[in-house]
């Protein structure tokens, strides 16, 4: 059984605030960041030049900040449940977009559980 979508947007905003905090990364960074950019064993985050939009475009390896244990716990639960709930690979998006669908008894756009895509700006972030 699938968690309730809004939860899903819950839970990958919660993980998405502990990992700013525990990186300090550029939203354009974390924007287009992969599931395989993230080692939450050896708590470190790879931004490759040509994948991630980092700045000046070079590949760097940055660790977590040292926080309490509560905040990496949150990113690790949050890319255990990627990759174990949900099966998604490597090369998903860490934070996955919101994914808006038109409802169609009231012809507003809702926001429905994630998207397999990452931002296309950080604008939303």
């Amino acid at each position: 059984g699938g968690m309730q979508p809004n939860s899903d947007i819950k839970r990958r905003n919660r993980a998405l605030i502990a990992f700013t905090l525990l990186t300090g990364a550029r939203d354009s960074a974390i924007a287009s960041m992969k599931l395989k950019h993230v080692d939450v064993v050896e708590e470190s985050v790879f931004q490759f030049a040509r994948e991630a939009r980092a700045k000046f475009s070079k590949t760097l390896i940055t660790y977590f900040f040292p926080v309490n244990d509560e905040i990496p716990q949150i990113v690790d639960d949050w890319v255990k449940y990627l990759r174990e709930e949900k099966l998604w690979s490597h090369d998903d998006p860490l934070f996955p977009a919101s994914n808006v669908v038109l409802d169609k008894n009231t012809y507003h756009f809702t926001v429905e559980g994630l998207n397999r895509e990452d931002w296309s700006t950080a604008t939303p972030i």
